[in-house]
């Protein structure tokens, strides 16, 4: 098997490299000292930098802008991020622009995903349901609007990251013959209301509720599959963050046990911590043989969907 990963994958990390060397993680204060939100708008500058760098534009086709790439290279620059606690909906942006270049029409393709790729649309996704133990789908009823080709929306997604920052917010919802629908529903519009919520981390969420929020039919996704899909890139998005996380605490860890003495050594040499450091070393590396092959799948094509095998190629070569 060779995991060696594309020059375009490489390349879309020194990039993003190159863009998060001037995040300081110290710039938003610790959740442990303020009150509320630790702060209430998303990093513009950076996300300024990062459509520049045509770093949103990485998983959208060459027809909307974009470089055509997988989850895989999605992932990479995602990791990247979390390195450095980039607060940005990388992650949700990515993925709800994925899911439509995928599966919504090409009418709504073409205008939303050009502005996505230079960073004038921000998208985010409700996947928490009412309760955030219950399937996000079932947490909103969609059905047809009569007279013509709109569709309804009436239901509760709680703790939604970044939509008081969001344009769009991507809600999955349950239509009358049980299909899972992908809406895509702009954040000021007649019939949603947003209350704050604050997440452990500081972060400002928001429950929304829909009291019959009209949307029209060219920007609700319905083929089979489409929520689904989205669910799993989102949460191996998820895991790609959690890993870069996990790698650059244990890089501080590394550093810090280096440098600090006890009894006249570094304490690194002792094997309580060295051990505790080992163990985390396997487990990172655990995530990210998990993470790839993850992410790998969901850029190949499901089994007889010809659509997929034209748009999404196999991103790592597997021999």
């Amino acid at each position: 098997m060779d995991f060696t990963f594309t020059e375009e994958q490489q390349a879309a990390v020194e990039a993003a490299r190159a863009v998060f060397s001037g995040v300081v993680p110290d710039a938003v204060p610790s959740p442990a000292l303020t009150a509320g939100a630790v702060a209430d708008d998303i990093d513009r500058a950076l996300w300024a930098r990062l459509a520049a760098a045509d770093l949103l534009s990485l998983v959208l086709g060459p027809e909307h802008g974009g470089a055509g790439l997988d989850p895989v290279a999605l992932c990479l620059v995602l990791r990247e991020s979390a390195r450095v606690l980039a607060r940005v909906p990388l992650l949700e942006t990515g993925a709800v622009a994925a899911a439509v270049r995928h599966f919504g029409g090409s009418e709504c393709a073409s205008r939303l995903l050009p502005r996505v790729g230079r960073g004038e649309v921000v998208l985010t996704a409700a996947t928490s349901g009412r309760t955030g133990h219950d399937p996000a789908e079932l947490a909103v009823a969609a059905h047809r609007a009569p007279g013509d080709d709109a569709w309804l929306l009436d239901g509760v997604q709680t703790a939604v990251p970044w939509a008081q920052c969001a344009d769009l917010i991507a809600v999955p919802a349950h239509a009358a013959d049980g299909r899972a629908v992908i809406a895509l529903v702009p954040r000021i519009r007649d019939g949603l209301s947003l209350a704050g919520q604050i997440s452990t981390s500081g972060e400002l969420l928001a429950e929304v509720r829909l009291d019959g929020v009209r949307v029209d039919g060219g920007d609700v996704i319905d083929t089979e599959g489409s929520w689904n899909w989205l669910r799993d890139l989102l949460t191996t998005g998820t895991c790609a963050l959690a890993l870069g996380l996990g790698e650059q605490v244990l890089s501080m860890t590394g550093e810090y046990t280096g440098k600090r003495e006890q009894f006249g050594f570094p304490i690194a040499t002792f094997q309580a911590v060295a051990v505790q450091a080992a163990d985390r070393y396997i487990d990172l590396r655990a995530m990210e043989a998990t993470l790839w092959q993850a992410a790998w799948r969901l850029g190949a094509p499901p089994a007889g969907t010809d659509r997929w095998a034209a748009r999404c190629p196999c991103p790592v070569m597997w021999r």
